[in-house]
Formats: C-alpha cells, structure tokens, sequence
C-alpha cells in the first residue's frame, strides 16, 4: 500500500476480521491458567474479575484485531450449585462485529467471560 493512500476501509479484509473461534480460545486459555487453583473469595473477586479482563483483552489484541474496539466483560461468582443466566443485547453491524464467551468453573467459582469486536469504520 501505498505510504499516502487513505486507511479508510468500510469492511475488514476476511483475513483481519474478528475471528470467534480464535477468541473463544484465547478466553479460555486465560482462563484455565489465571483460575486453575484459585478459590473463591468475596472481597478479590472485583479486583480479579478486572485484571481477567485486561489480561484476555491483551491477548486478544496480540492476536491482531486491528481496527476493532474490544469490549471484554468477566463476572465470577461462588459455586453453590444454583443457576445463573446472563444476557447481552448489543447494536451492531452482523457482517463486521461479533463476541465469544467462554466458561470456567471449579469446585469454588465460576467465571464467564465474553470479548465483543466491534469494527471502527
């Protein structure tokens, strides 16, 4: 490309755009290794949910989801067999922007983590 020509792009190239799989296994890989043998603790729980999410966010952007705004979300709550249902609602372009999520429990917690890509026109 040339050093002068414009970066405006209305699409990402295939090759460039958010990739779900490829999210979803970084999520859980951060996952299995920040959480392994970690045990639930009401008063760590914020402060660990945040650094999760700047820690999947980082490698999310290692990945090379250039020109995508990473939205990462982590909630952890105490294992005590009970159900839990999340939701997200979210305005977007269906051919451009896209989420993974993955989950991770242990006989203590449980974590779900979702990364939404959504593409700067």
């Amino acid at each position: 490309m040339d050093a002068g020509a414009s970066t405006y792009l209305i699409r990402p190239n295939y090759k460039d755009k958010f990739k779900a799989e490829v999210a979803k296994e970084c999520i859980g890989e951060v996952l299995r290794e920040q959480l392994y043998a970690v045990q639930y603790d009401p008063e760590e729980a914020p402060a660990l949910s945040r650094a999760l999410a700047d820690c999947i966010k980082n490698k999310l952007r290692d990945v090379g989801f250039d020109r995508y705004k990473l939205i990462v979300q982590v909630v952890i709550g105490e294992q005590r067999g009970e159900g839990v249902k999340m939701a997200a609602r979210c305005l977007w372009d269906a051919d451009t922007d896209s989420f993974a999520q993955d989950i991770f429990m242990n006989d203590s917690l449980f974590c779900v983590a979702a990364a939404f890509g959504v593409y700067y026109y």
